[in-house]
């Protein structure tokens, strides 16, 4: 997505680029007057799926896979269109960035056809709010040993994990290794809530939300859960696990301590 988000600054460049200079042939008055000038350029405009945005939004839309294309620079015909419903707000074409932007629906499935995700495979790169509200985003964890795990609410085999982990992960409290718990298909709410309730027994996480089901989708995790993903330092999976199991436990731990003397 940074790459999306730099077209679209690079696009905003573009667009301001000014006009070739005329060869002066005038006196150093005529000079200095051309220099006096105060060129008055109009204000880009963002356009997103017909609505007006700042670029702090577009790069929130862009961070979650949002993005779909990016026009800099509108047609008369659009430019009119624009201008029926936002007034005066919109200026010359030339100034208009016109960006598409994926529905919920389109988002939904456009990981429905990958692959599965094997050990030995590269990260698919995701960026996940938290229940803190701050944002996360996994390329970010590159030189961490990073556990992604996705659970559920409703989900005991999920819920009997979470009691195991303290103990689990305690080891690794002062290394280079991340917990990453993401609710799958869950509002914001539910999660709260059921995280207010664990925090008694003392399994207090800032678990990730993941409501439509995008980033299990990406790591085929729309199933059966828990599922745990163990990545390297270098951003590639090496261990992968289904359902809750005392074995299952015990692998991801010394596979953890393993990653983390590599």
């Amino acid at each position: 997505m940074r790459t999306i988000i730099f077209l679209i600054v690079l696009a905003f460049i573009a667009s301001s680029c000014r006009p070739a200079t005329k060869k002066q042939s005038g006196t150093t008055h005529n000079l200095a007057s051309q220099q006096e000038t105060v060129v008055k350029k109009p204000e880009p405009v963002i356009i997103a799926n017909n609505e007006i945005m700042t670029m702090q939004q577009v790069e929130e839309y862009a961070e979650r896979g949002y993005v779909k294309a990016v026009n800099n620079g509108v047609s008369d015909e659009r430019r009119e269109e624009l201008f029926e419903k936002f007034g005066d707000r919109i200026g010359p074409k030339e100034f208009i960035l016109d960006i598409s932007l994926y529905t919920d629906g389109e988002i939904d499935t456009q990981y429905d056809n990958e692959p599965a995700l094997n050990v030995n495979d590269s990260i698919r790169d995701f960026t996940v709010k938290r229940m803190d509200g701050t944002n996360l985003k996994l390329s970010n964890l590159k030189g961490n040993v990073v556990l992604i795990n996705f659970w559920a609410t409703w989900c005991a085999p999920c819920i009997r994990e979470f009691y195991e982990f303290p103990s689990m992960i305690k080891p690794f409290r002062n290394s280079n290794f991340v917990l990453l718990p993401i609710s799958r298909g869950e509002t914001e709410e539910e999660v709260k809530n059921k995280m207010s309730q664990l925090r008694k027994d003392g399994i207090d996480f800032n678990v990730g939300i993941d409501p439509r089901q995008t980033i299990a989708s990406m790591y085929g995790a729309k199933d059966a859960i828990p599922k745990n993903i163990l990545i390297d330092k270098n951003g590639i999976v090496r261990y992968i696990s289904t359902g809750f199991t005392e074995e299952n436990i015990n692998n991801m731990s010394s596979m953890i301590t393993k990653l983390l003397e590599e």
